[in-house]
């Protein structure tokens, strides 16, 4: 199997959300928590957009390279170390607009990275069967990811 490179948008929103991260680190001391928060909420915005993109080719015409433009974004976003922006700090504030993250999220981080470590396995194997093209493959893997995010919603994130 060939694999890839990351689409340019999708390997420079990892380099901008990886800087962000590790900015304060530079400065040696850590980012101001609404930096974190901002940068997540960046993040899983680009991570739904793209996930909208998927879901209105398999509910429409199909093509194929926009749900591989999609899928690896998700899978970049998936991969680049997500967890990192939810530091001791961000339980409470703003970023782009009050977060949403539930207290118990910080509490539970065990399960936390679980369901990160599943959501980052179902990305990657979304953006492999994207590039076969076999559309009933990425609508099975798609409903897959989708399930991910619903587990992790449910535990871990306010309603809006």
């Amino acid at each position: 199997m060939k694999l890839r490179p990351p689409s340019f948008l999708a390997s420079t929103l990892a380099l901008a959300v990886l800087a962000v991260a590790a900015g304060g680190a530079v400065a040696q001391q850590a980012p101001k928590p609404e930096v974190l928060i901002k940068s997540r909420q960046s993040a899983f915005q680009l991570v739904a957009f793209n996930s909208g993109r998927i879901k209105a080719n398999l509910d429409g015409t199909y093509n194929k390279d926009e749900v591989v433009r999609a899928a690896n974004t998700i899978a970049a976003i998936a991969g680049s170390g997500l967890g990192a922006l939810f530091a001791p700090g961000t339980e409470a504030g703003k970023g782009w607009h009050d977060t949403t993250a539930k207290p118990e999220l910080f509490k539970d981080l065990k399960k936390f990275a679980e369901l990160g470590g599943n959501f980052n396995k179902e990305a990657t194997e979304l953006s492999k069967v994207a590039a076969g093209g076999d559309v009933g493959a990425v609508k099975e893997q798609y409903a897959k990811l989708s399930r991910t995010c619903k587990a992790c919603h449910d535990d871990f994130k306010a309603k809006d």
